[in-house]
């Protein structure tokens, strides 16, 4: 497919633009889209303009005139108080980081690396050229920094930034007049540039931007846009961009630059400036509207980093962490653009009054085509705190002639704690997670649950205390998890309470999604040998601690006047009850499944400057013997089920596409050749509904259970016999590259979306209960010290 010239502009001198990929600048920003706004009593702040004023006739022409007031780039000056809060900045890290590490050269460097990726994370604008000139600064970076204040680097080497973006932005425009794309020819081209080499020089550079805008061009046009809508959305994404880079201030780019600077000790310690420090105060208010998301700006991407357990997104079942979000909507409006839009703004459009509505356009973490797309429309709501807490079903599962077999699963979103605030009335207790999921075992148990399952795959955390406590009700006593901190003092967390409330056999579900205080429930269970840890190839390997620092508490340099911001550091490392760090590496369960999350970039081992994983001296604790005398004769039954289940063979199949697009990492510029990939991938997927629709119904009951439900005699009415997921982290989806979803047909299909995870942990059970009622019959296990 050739793109003529639509409408020919007049011959004008070159001017100079500013460009793609500055948003990426808000990296390490993560505002939540499910707050409510900090002052009550204002207004609703209005959407942004550009989602409210009809764009011009000619916004090519609009975007050459608009592009003329960023003719030159000028350094900024440093700030009054610039120089006190960078060198207090560093000094904070190199005492009170965990690591304990000097701003030495070595680190300087990680500083200097870390400030670079986050201007210029795709490798688009500097140029091997321009690093060699920035050595200056890679080399003195810890004496201007410890010694001076210095911030001029900072903004030196932003100034040399917003130039190359200027270069880039002005072959754009030249592109977006001449109007002349070829899609007919071979070429191949890579979007996804972060571990390429820099460009030889500006020729290079700019060679990588005709390619790229090529490639952004190609994506409208695969989602059915007319030429003319492509350019007009992209000459108006670009007229964004400049807007925006003109709200940047000495502010905006000493929070880059220090934010770089604490991520030069681990991707956990952060800086936040005033702005980000009110918003992280936001975020911790419990008043939530919205779609219950937490957004970062990722390439120019708004991404989703996690979602609240009981918000729209997560209901929803069609949002998971990583999907990427291209366009807002409102009910009865057009859909935005909102790549490269500043984050703060893309928040702004996403929050919303209770009750209404707002449809997101997402590219989807696991497509294996870039230009997929996907339509998926919330209606905004506060989040309850019932929305939030452990629920569980129970199945009831044939077993031939024989009476069937019950399970109950129990579904765990996060470890959650209250306090009453002042003097409580009643005699309410408080709710806490051990307390909530003690009432849902005991009344699986009253009805007749021969086994459990923890399904922890989408629980990012939580109270510690919590988690610690969850744990004690499976074991009689002893270590769960040690602390180590900066000191090398060693803080040995344990369950000190001797009762256990479930004594069964018991099932840990995970993903690449648990983390943190999840992590460390499984880790002690798997030590103990007492549950079956099951799921992706590990969890995600976050295990240490923060704490937040506020700078103008630490010194009386600053003025009441002036908020200097703060410093989230890192302070302590969990280590399971055996002494290996969950830092990393994660729990590795024992018996793996496929699936496509094991083949993304997600986990901490993706991040830069992670901390290590190692070992401390293991506790003294008792290995129970539930699980490792079954373990080869489990991992083999799962194995050989997987190898003849149709489920498994479409995760196999997807996980191959997957590794080859991930192998080759560059996409066709052929318009053809793309159409069709994309038209066979539709076929897969049509294919598939239509193979699951076509088999037997199964037999199987499932009754879910709340709290309040759970406090009742008997079981309400089952639901059906379906193995729907419960949320879009735990489907393994097929990997398409599907066009937008249409909601009518998703309403006229009715085959349901396979958890098929979920479908095997449950048939795992099975084999453990079998099992282990197999070998209670001839012995008791014998626990064995460690």
């Amino acid at each position: 497919m050739k793109i003529g010239n639509l409408k020919s502009l007049p011959d004008r001198p070159k001017l100079r633009l500013f460009a793609v990929g500055l948003l990426s600048l808000g990296l390490l920003a993560l505002p939540r889209a499910d707050v409510a706004p900090s002052e009550p009593s204002s207004p609703e702040p209005p959407a942004p303009k550009l989602a409210q004023t009809a764009p011009p006739a000619d916004p090519v022409r609009d975007l050459i005139t608009f592009t003329a007031k960023y003719d030159q780039v000028v350094p900024l000056l440093p700030g009054a108080f610039d120089p006190d809060a960078t060198r207090l900045t560093a000094r904070v890290l190199e005492n009170m980081h965990y690591s304990r590490h000097p701003l030495d050269a070595e680190y300087a460097e990680r500083f200097y690396n870390r400030y670079l990726d986050i201007l210029d994370p795709q490798r688009f604008h500097f140029t091997q050229e321009d690093l060699k000139e920035f050595e200056r600064f890679k080399t003195r970076l810890d004496e201007l920094t410890l010694r001076h204040g210095d911030t001029r680097p900072a903004n030196e080497i932003f100034a040399r930034y917003l130039q190359r973006v200027d270069q880039r932005a002005t072959l754009v425009a030249q592109m977006l007049q001449e109007n002349k794309f070829d899609f007919t020819t071979d070429e191949r081209y890579t979007p996804n540039r972060k571990n390429a080499p820099w460009p030889e020089n500006l020729e290079a550079a700019r060679a990588l931007w005709r390619q790229h805008l090529r490639y952004e061009y190609l994506q409208e046009l695969l989602n059915k846009q007319k030429p003319e809508e492509i350019t007009k959305k992209l000459a108006l994404r670009y007229k964004r961009l400049l807007r925006t880079l003109g709200e940047f201030d000495r502010e905006d780019i000493l929070q880059f630059y220090l934010t770089a600077l604490a991520n030069a000790y681990d991707p956990h310690s952060d800086y936040m400036g005033k702005a980000q420090l009110e918003n992280f105060a936001i975020s911790m208010k419990l008043s939530l509207f919205g779609i219950g998301a937490l957004l970062r700006s990722e390439d120019g991407y708004c991404t989703i980093e996690s979602l609240t357990p009981g918000g729209p997104a997560a209901r929803s079942k069609k949002l998971k962490p990583n999907d990427r979000i291209i366009a807002v909507q409102q009910k009865d409006g057009e859909p935005v653009d909102v790549v490269d839009m500043k984050l703060t703004k893309v928040v702004e459009m996403i929050r919303g009054p209770r009750g209404t509505e707002v449809t997101l356009t997402i590219i989807p973490a696991d497509a294996a085509d870039s230009s997929e797309r996907r339509t998926i429309t919330l209606v905004r709501d506060e989040i309850k705190l019932e929305d939030q807490e452990a629920k569980a079903r129970l199945f009831e599962i044939p077993n031939g002639g024989a009476q069937p077999t019950r399970v109950g699963v129990i579904d765990l979103p996060s470890f959650y704690a209250s306090f009453d605030i002042g003097k409580s009335s009643g005699k309410s207790e408080p709710r806490s997670t051990t307390a909530d999921v003690t009432r849902l075992i005991q009344k699986l148990v009253a009805e007749g649950a021969s086994g459990l399952i923890l399904d922890l795959r989408r629980n990012g955390g939580g109270s510690l205390e919590e988690a610690i406590k969850l744990t004690g009700l499976f074991i009689s006593e002893g270590p769960i998890v040690q602390v180590r901190d900066a000191n090398a003092e060693v803080n040995v967390e344990r369950d000190t309470d001797p009762g256990v409330v479930y004594d069964g056999p018991l099932v840990v579900l995970t993903s690449r999604f648990s983390a943190s205080a999840s992590e460390i429930l499984a880790a002690a269970l798997q030590d103990y040998d007492r549950a079956l840890v099951v799921g992706d190839k590990a969890t995600h390997g976050k295990g240490t601690v923060q704490t937040i620092y506020e700078l103008a508490k630490l010194t009386r340099r600053f003025p009441d006047s002036y908020n200097p911001g703060a410093l989230k550091v890192t302070i302590r490392k969990f280590y399971r009850a055996n002494g290996a760090s969950t830092q990393l590496r994660g729990v590795t369960p024992d018996i793996i499944l496929p699936s496509i999350s094991n083949e993304m970039e997600v986990g901490e081992g993706t991040q830069p400057y992670a901390l290590p994983w190692d070992t401390i001296p293991s506790a003294k604790y008792d290995r129970l013997g539930r699980v490792q005398p079954h373990l080869e004769e489990l991992q083999r039954r799962s194995e050989t089920r997987r190898g003849v289940d149709p489920d498994w063979a479409y995760i196999r199949e997807d996980i191959e596409t997957y590794r080859e697009a991930q192998a080759d990492k560059s996409l066709s510029l052929n318009y053809e050749q793309r159409l069709k990939e994309r038209e066979e991938a539709e076929a897969r997927s049509k294919a598939r509904k239509q193979e699951r629709a076509a088999r037997a119904a199964s037999d199987e009951k499932i009754y879910e259970l709340n709290l309040k439900l759970a406090a009742q005699p008997g079981l309400p009415p089952a639901i059906g016999s379906t193995n729907a997921a419960t949320s879009a982290v735990e489907a393994d989806t097929p990997v398409t590259a599907a066009t937008q979803a249409d909601d009518e047909e998703e309403e006229a299909d009715k085959t349901p979306s396979a958890d098929v995870t979920l479908k095997e942990a449950k048939r795992i059970l099975l084999d453990l209960i079998e099992l282990t009622q197999a070998a209670t019959a001839k012995a008791p296990p014998v626990a064995a010290k460690h």
